[in-house]
Protein backbone atom coordinates (compact mmCIF):
# COMPACT_ATOMS: atom_id res chain seq x y z
CA UNK A 1 0.00 0.00 0.00
CA UNK A 2 1.52 3.37 -1.01
CA UNK A 3 0.87 6.68 0.96
CA UNK A 4 -1.50 8.88 -0.65
CA UNK A 5 -0.26 12.40 -0.01
CA UNK A 6 -3.16 14.96 0.28
CA UNK A 7 -4.51 16.29 -3.39
CA UNK A 8 -7.01 18.64 -4.50
CA UNK A 9 -7.52 19.62 -8.17
CA UNK A 10 -9.41 22.88 -9.49
CA UNK A 11 -10.30 24.83 -12.63
CA UNK A 12 -10.37 28.35 -12.32
CA UNK A 13 -11.56 31.04 -15.12
CA UNK A 14 -8.63 33.26 -14.93
CA UNK A 15 -4.77 33.28 -16.30
CA UNK A 16 -2.21 30.99 -14.84
CA UNK A 17 -0.20 34.68 -14.19
CA UNK A 18 -3.22 35.55 -12.18
CA UNK A 19 -3.75 32.01 -10.85
CA UNK A 20 0.29 32.42 -9.30
CA UNK A 21 -0.31 35.80 -8.40
CA UNK A 22 -3.88 34.95 -6.07
CA UNK A 23 -1.69 31.98 -4.62
CA UNK A 24 1.00 33.83 -3.18
CA UNK A 25 -1.55 36.37 -1.44
CA UNK A 26 -1.92 33.83 1.11
CA UNK A 27 -3.82 36.06 3.77
CA UNK A 28 -6.61 36.96 0.92
CA UNK A 29 -7.64 32.87 0.70
CA UNK A 30 -6.35 31.25 3.93
CA UNK A 31 -4.75 32.89 6.92
CA UNK A 32 -5.68 36.18 7.70
CA UNK A 33 -2.80 36.63 9.95
CA UNK A 34 0.32 35.77 7.56
CA UNK A 35 3.65 37.50 8.43
CA UNK A 36 6.86 37.49 5.72
CA UNK A 37 6.60 37.57 2.46
CA UNK A 38 5.35 34.52 -0.50
CA UNK A 39 5.93 35.59 -3.74
CA UNK A 40 9.32 34.33 -5.03
CA UNK A 41 12.28 31.91 -4.59
CA UNK A 42 13.85 31.77 -0.69
CA UNK A 43 10.31 34.27 0.82
CA UNK A 44 10.07 33.02 4.27
CA UNK A 45 6.41 33.13 5.83
CA UNK A 46 4.25 32.47 8.48
CA UNK A 47 0.82 31.72 8.97
CA UNK A 48 -1.10 31.39 12.03
CA UNK A 49 -4.03 30.33 13.33
CA UNK A 50 -4.37 30.98 17.58
CA UNK A 51 -1.85 28.86 18.99
CA UNK A 52 -0.98 26.89 15.58
CA UNK A 53 1.29 28.35 13.34
CA UNK A 54 3.17 27.42 10.03
CA UNK A 55 6.78 28.58 9.08
CA UNK A 56 6.97 28.08 5.19
CA UNK A 57 9.92 28.88 2.54
CA UNK A 58 9.75 29.13 -0.86
CA UNK A 59 12.18 26.25 -2.36
CA UNK A 60 10.46 26.06 -6.45
CA UNK A 61 9.31 28.69 -8.11
CA UNK A 62 8.60 28.41 -11.80
CA UNK A 63 6.40 31.42 -13.49
CA UNK A 64 2.90 30.22 -14.20
CA UNK A 65 4.03 26.32 -13.83
CA UNK A 66 4.97 25.84 -10.15
CA UNK A 67 5.11 26.97 -6.53
CA UNK A 68 6.31 25.18 -4.01
CA UNK A 69 6.18 25.95 -0.03
CA UNK A 70 8.22 23.79 2.44
CA UNK A 71 7.32 23.60 5.64
CA UNK A 72 10.58 24.70 8.25
CA UNK A 73 8.41 24.74 11.26
CA UNK A 74 5.24 24.44 12.84
CA UNK A 75 3.22 24.26 16.16
CA UNK A 76 -0.07 21.96 15.29
CA UNK A 77 -1.36 23.14 18.92
CA UNK A 78 -4.37 20.42 18.69
CA UNK A 79 -2.46 17.56 18.34
CA UNK A 80 0.14 15.17 19.98
CA UNK A 81 2.55 15.49 17.21
CA UNK A 82 2.80 19.45 17.01
CA UNK A 83 5.79 19.24 14.52
CA UNK A 84 3.54 16.82 12.17
CA UNK A 85 3.86 18.99 9.40
CA UNK A 86 8.09 19.84 9.63
CA UNK A 87 9.88 19.51 6.11
CA UNK A 88 6.22 18.51 4.70
CA UNK A 89 5.83 20.67 1.11
CA UNK A 90 2.84 22.20 -0.19
CA UNK A 91 2.82 21.99 -4.39
CA UNK A 92 0.77 24.41 -6.28
CA UNK A 93 1.66 23.03 -10.05
CA UNK A 94 -0.94 25.52 -13.01
CA UNK A 95 -1.80 23.60 -16.28
CA UNK A 96 -4.08 24.94 -19.25
CA UNK A 97 -7.08 22.32 -19.88
CA UNK A 98 -9.76 23.15 -22.27
CA UNK A 99 -9.13 27.08 -22.20
CA UNK A 100 -9.79 27.29 -18.44
CA UNK A 101 -6.35 27.42 -15.75
CA UNK A 102 -6.05 23.95 -14.13
CA UNK A 103 -4.50 24.06 -10.16
CA UNK A 104 -3.33 20.84 -8.77
CA UNK A 105 -2.75 21.02 -5.25
CA UNK A 106 -0.72 18.53 -2.92
CA UNK A 107 0.99 18.78 0.60
CA UNK A 108 3.54 16.01 -0.31
CA UNK A 109 4.01 14.64 3.76
CA UNK A 110 0.50 14.84 4.78
CA UNK A 111 -0.75 11.53 4.04
CA UNK A 112 -3.84 9.36 5.87
CA UNK A 113 -1.29 8.13 8.60
CA UNK A 114 -0.97 11.31 9.61
CA UNK A 115 -2.36 12.18 13.13
CA UNK A 116 -3.82 15.95 11.51
CA UNK A 117 -5.05 13.83 8.26
CA UNK A 118 -9.10 14.15 8.41
CA UNK A 119 -9.03 17.27 9.92
CA UNK A 120 -6.10 18.98 7.31
CA UNK A 121 -8.06 17.13 4.68
CA UNK A 122 -11.50 19.30 5.54
CA UNK A 123 -9.51 22.37 5.91
CA UNK A 124 -7.29 22.79 2.95
CA UNK A 125 -10.54 21.18 1.35
CA UNK A 126 -12.31 24.22 2.02
CA UNK A 127 -9.30 26.91 1.32
CA UNK A 128 -8.84 25.36 -1.95
CA UNK A 129 -11.84 24.45 -3.82
CA UNK A 130 -14.20 27.41 -1.97
CA UNK A 131 -12.15 29.95 -0.89
CA UNK A 132 -9.17 29.87 -2.95
CA UNK A 133 -11.47 29.25 -6.16
CA UNK A 134 -13.53 33.02 -5.06
CA UNK A 135 -10.59 34.58 -4.68
CA UNK A 136 -9.08 34.26 -7.51
CA UNK A 137 -12.05 34.94 -9.58
CA UNK A 138 -14.40 37.18 -7.81
CA UNK A 139 -11.47 38.90 -5.92
CA UNK A 140 -12.53 37.87 -2.66
CA UNK A 141 -11.69 34.46 -0.33
CA UNK A 142 -12.84 33.69 2.92
CA UNK A 143 -9.60 33.56 4.95
CA UNK A 144 -9.73 32.36 8.67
Amino acid sequence: MTKKNLSLSISVNASANEAIKKISQVSKWWAKKVKGKSVKLNDKFTVVFGETFVDFQITEFVPNKKVVWLVTDCNLHWINNKKEWNNTEVVFEISSVKGKTKIDFTHIGLTPAAECYEDCKIGWTEHITDSLVKFIEKGKGKPQ
